[in-house]
């Protein structure tokens, strides 16, 4: 029998989440989760005009959302 580890991040789904909803057009989410650069994206251009932050908001939701690593957030 093979024994697997699976790495998620240290960052909490709901917390990105509420972020993404409340703060999304500003990136604070992908701050959040350490993607630094594409939270200036999402700051200079408002949530990449606001198609940006929906589909971050579903991708947080179905659970594909990602930290800066590639591990996907804790429940």
């Amino acid at each position: 029998m093979s024994r697997y580890v699976v790495i998620t991040s240290d960052k909490k789904k709901i917390t990105a989440l509420l972020l993404c909803i409340f703060l999304g057009v500003f990136g604070a989410h992908q701050f959040y989760v350490g993607k630094i650069g594409k939270g200036l994206l999402y700051l200079f251009t408002v949530g990449l005009f606001g198609i940006g932050w929906i589909v971050d908001i579903i991708k947080i939701l179905i659970g594909s959302f990602r930290d800066n690593v590639g591990a996907p957030l804790r429940q």
